[in-house]
């Protein structure tokens, strides 16, 4: 809780919630096709599609913690990175900034590191992403807008 103070001057507690660490994602697409991981989120108890993404560790640039965070949830290995998009998520409740970096080429090293990461890594055509949209199979907020913006052309 945080006691905020309006303008105007109003006061009113608050529940805020402080990251200790941004957090990094890998837009991966290939001859126009998306690396994605299907996990489940227990804080909701869904399933869906996301981009390969976590916590960027002390010393870690948003590029490295990127590419460490897509090896070991999915096996493949980005790279090069080029920064794509950065946004906070719910920026009147928690202070996270979300980065995407984007990469055109990547190699599969073998399996993820992290097999509590994610159940599948697939990879799917752009054009199916509107679709997965559609049928809530990508309802992860910080992957839709990274898909979003990479349909968007940005």
């Amino acid at each position: 809780m945080v006691d905020v103070e309006t303008p105007s001057g109003k006061r009113f507690d608050h529940h805020v919630l402080r990251m200790p660490t941004d957090a990094a994602g890998s837009l991966v697409v290939v001859d126009d096709a998306v690396l994605l991981i299907w996990r489940h989120r227990f804080v909701t108890d869904t399933w869906g599609w996301e981009i390969p993404a976590g916590r960027i560790d002390p010393g870690e640039s948003i590029g490295q913690a990127a590419a460490r965070e897509c090896l070991e949830e999915t096996g493949w290995d980005p790279g090069p990175t080029e920064p794509f998009i950065s946004w906070c998520p719910a920026n009147g409740s928690i202070d996270l900034r979300f980065n995407v970096v984007r990469a055109t080429a990547a190699v599969h090293r073998g399996e993820p590191s992290d097999p509590d990461e994610a159940a599948k890594v697939e990879w799917f055509s752009l054009s199916d992403v509107p679709d997965l949209l559609k049928a809530g199979e990508i309802g992860d907020g910080l992957s839709v807008v990274a898909l979003l913006a990479e349909l968007a052309g940005i």
